[in-house]
């Protein structure tokens, strides 16, 4: 053998490198084969649990239905708590007829006028919360009940302003009553589902006052923290009503006049420093100022 390698050397050689080359290749071949097979196993098993669990009742097991149970239940009476105060803060809407709608306007504007004389707040002419155009004509039926509820909730309003004893309410205008069916017929570029509640509707106020900086901040204070009426400030605008500085006094005029002559009599010199101690009374330069607050209010109404 050892003869025919050494004359056969290159043919002897190509064999044992073959021979080699084909174990190492088996070798491999098993070794895929294996993993393939341990692939294919564990494929198996997982379409099998995955078939398992489609064929299965998702209905959570009897101890997890109940504390599920008791953590929706948990959470409906307090949704219904909350929902329970915050129409606490509402003032309700009432069944109403157009007659009586007009006859409580009409009531109410008179209330307002009286309040305001006694405090001593000018209103505009022919003030009438906002309602002008019900003062003559009747609101259809169907508006009848939500123009009662807002017209409570504008009074309120302007009790606060009037209550803080204001300057003056320059403009108080109610936005328009949207139609029970402008909702279905107004076109939308998102429509809502179909069916679906409306919780929570708004009422708009634009009005203006006037008052010192003090009673602005108050009235602001009480609208926003109302127990009786959800309000929201949604815009606000201050001008002060001085809109330009005080102009700068000479020194000589902020002395007094002139002193007495030498001939004139001591009694008569001595009312004449009195008087010009007097006259020359101190001017405050800041502080006395008021200013004219506009403001849009959202009167809120919960409908659920």
């Amino acid at each position: 053998m050892s003869d025919w390698f050494k004359e056969n050397r290159w043919l002897g050689t190509f064999l044992v490198v073959f021979g080699l080359t084909t174990l190492l290749a088996l070798w491999f071949l098993f070794h895929a084969k294996s993993n393939a097979d341990d692939a294919a196993a564990e494929f198996n098993t997982a379409a099998a649990e995955r078939g398992r669990l489609e064929r299965l009742d998702p209905f959570p097991s009897e101890a997890n239905y109940r504390k599920l149970k008791v953590h929706i239940d948990n959470y409906a009476a307090s949704l219904d708590k909350l929902k329970e105060n915050l129409k606490s803060h509402m003032i309700a809407a009432t069944p109403l007829a157009p007659n009586e709608f007009q006859t409580r306007l009409r009531q109410a504007m008179v209330a307002t006028f009286e309040k305001a004389r006694a405090n001593r707040v000018k209103l505009p002419d022919n003030f009438a919360l906002g309602f002008e155009e019900f003062t003559t004509a009747l609101p259809n039926t169907a508006d009848a009940p939500v123009l009662g509820q807002e017209l409570a909730q504008a009074e309120l309003l302007a009790t606060i302003l009037i209550d803080a004893r204001v300057d003056s309410i320059g403009a108080f205008k109610r936005g328009a009553l949207l139609p029970p069916t402008a909702a279905t017929t107004a076109p939308a570029r998102k429509p809502p589902p179909a069916n679906a509640p409306k919780t929570v509707e708004r009422g708009i106020v634009d009005l203006t006052f006037s008052a010192a900086p003090s009673v602005a901040r108050r009235v602001l204070n009480q609208i926003a923290s109302s127990p009786q009426q959800f309000y929201v400030v949604r815009t606000l605008h201050v001008r002060n009503e001085k809109d330009k500085g005080p102009p700068r006094e000479q020194a000589t005029v902020a002395a007094g006049v002139s002193p007495a002559p030498a001939t004139s009599q001591p009694g008569t010199a001595a009312t004449t420093a009195a008087s010009t101690k007097t006259s020359a009374a101190l001017t405050f330069i800041v502080g006395n100022e008021h200013i004219e607050t506009s403001a849009r209010v959202e009167m809120v109404r919960f409908t659920y």
